[in-house]
């Protein structure tokens, strides 16, 4: 079981929840309507329980890939998921224009952000997915790739631009077409640790694990000339588990990297902005034209990077908004159990059954 993953927190959080029947399992595949879970027994095809189906709320109510559920065996090849296991971090974007966010992955331990050195590399964006990160409590490492496609001082500009921007953030320069890095990656990935692949389509995501796992386990695909944008090959996540011990999420990409309320990643990716707006003279400075902001200056001076804080405040508007937008949305569901309530206490003093 610790080759799937499996430690003292969830060992703990299974042991709490008392299922009885039931044995520990990790999602390792999400398909339309099931999913394939592994334990020690085996592997197995599992549904929800109609109970779960009923007592969901929210996508987030439902398994995803890397998650530890219990599960009741029905025989060698299918069994049944009576519950999900508290998630120790988890990733999650917006859905699209809609307010309900879509979960990316569980569990996971380390998040390559992955970019190509081509037509993806873009500092604000590995800012939108470190954000992302942060706030599920997952850690982030940059995966520069596809290096073989510019000169050693081109990528050392590239480089430098990075570990300026993010001296914190580990970054790994790869090549899957003359084998750069591959190495260094293998083995900076450890045993019993889950790792997410996250990035735009075409950037070499599939080839990357693909070469971790020594085979060509996931299709591959070229860039589309036509619109310069790759192509969508990986339509699904799945788990992976390289020789080495360590464990693969592949994910589809993502041309859009929406925000949640990831305010907290947000604050903790941008903490340098965040501690000197604590010192503004306005609680709500805009630090743009405001008397007393503490943070223009520093912006002036060229401490803090213009463009960083261009992105930070970009960023920070996705958050608040989508956070706005869920209060509405609890606040409108508040009022309308309200309205039902006082309707059907008119009805019955009207002698109309209300439930009838």
């Amino acid at each position: 079981m610790e080759n799937l993953g499996y430690n003292e927190f969830f060992k703990s959080a299974f042991e709490t929840l008392q299922a009885v029947g039931c044995s520990p399992a990790r999602v390792t595949a999400e398909h339309k309507g099931a999913y394939k879970v592994k334990n020690a027994t085996g592997e197995f095809l599992a549904k929800v329980t109609g109970k779960q189906m009923f007592t969901a709320t929210s996508r987030e109510d439902y398994p995803a890939v890397g998650d530890w559920v219990a599960i009741q065996e029905l025989d060698q090849e299918n069994a049944t998921i009576h519950a999900v296991l508290p998630r120790k971090t988890i990733l999650k974007r917006k859905y699209n224009n809609k307010n309900d966010s879509q979960l990316i992955a569980t569990n996971i331990d380390i998040a390559f952000i992955v970019a190509s050195v081509d037509r993806d590399f873009n500092l604000n964006r590995f800012e939108r997915y470190i954000a992302l990160a942060h706030d599920g409590g997952v850690q982030s490492t940059i995966i520069v790739n596809k290096i073989d496609l510019l000169s050693k001082d081109e990528l050392d500009s590239k480089i430098a631009h990075l570990q300026e921007r993010f001296p914190d953030i580990t970054v790994l320069t790869t090549s899957t077409v003359r084998k750069d890095g591959l190495q260094e990656l293998a083995e900076y990935m450890e045993k019993e640790k889950t790792y997410c692949f996250l990035g735009s389509s075409g950037v070499g995501k599939s080839s990357l694990i693909n070469s971790l796992l020594g085979e060509n386990a996931l299709e591959t695909g070229e860039i589309s000339f036509q619109t310069g944008r790759g192509k969508h090959v990986t339509t699904g996540r799945e788990m992976y588990f390289l020789k080495n011990g360590g464990i693969v999420v592949d994910n589809p990409g993502m041309r859009e990297v929406g925000m949640t309320d990831t305010n907290a990643g947000v604050d903790t990716l941008f903490d340098e902005i965040v501690t000197l707006a604590e010192k503004c003279k306005y609680p709500d400075c805009t630090h743009t034209h405001e008397s007393g902001c503490n943070v223009a200056p520093h912006i002036q001076s060229g401490r803090i990077d213009e463009d960083k804080f261009s992105n930070y405040v970009r960023l920070k508007k996705e958050a608040d908004f989508y956070e706005m937008s869920e209060y509405e949305k609890r606040n409108k569901d508040k009022k309308f159990g309200k309205f039902l309530k006082k309707a059907k206490k008119t009805m019955g003093e009207c002698g109309y059954d209300a439930y009838q």
